[in-house]
């Protein structure tokens, strides 16, 4: 998977200031009290990453608020994919998804 539990603890101690951070809605906004009336929402998870699960949940809870969200699920896929457009085609989709995403939400 490449993300391991050590490194997910490294990166949360490089952006939480408190360990109480960790319930900020800013860090984690599953724990915001209300998600509603936000702007439409792309959320690409990969198959193969710990964090999958996450994002799936944050998608849900934004479209339990309300809110129009696009789910795109990378089967296959590890953790950071993403940027591996130079060797993982599929990152390069995800790329060109999230590029009409935005040019819509600016339209």
């Amino acid at each position: 998977y490449l993300l391991t539990r050590k490194t997910i603890t490294w990166f949360y101690e490089q952006y939480l200031r408190t360990s109480k951070d960790i319930r900020d809605p800013r860090y984690a906004p599953l724990e915001a009290d209300d998600l509603s009336s936000l702007p439409p929402a792309l959320v690409i998870v990969a198959g193969y990453d710990p964090l999958r699960d996450e994002g799936v949940d944050y998608a849900r809870a934004l479209i339990e608020a309300g809110n129009q969200v696009s789910l795109s699920n990378y089967e296959g896929m590890i953790h950071g994919f993403y940027l591996m457009g130079a060797v993982i085609d599929m990152a390069n989709k995800a790329v060109e998804e999230s590029v009409i995403h935005l040019k819509s939400a600016f339209k």
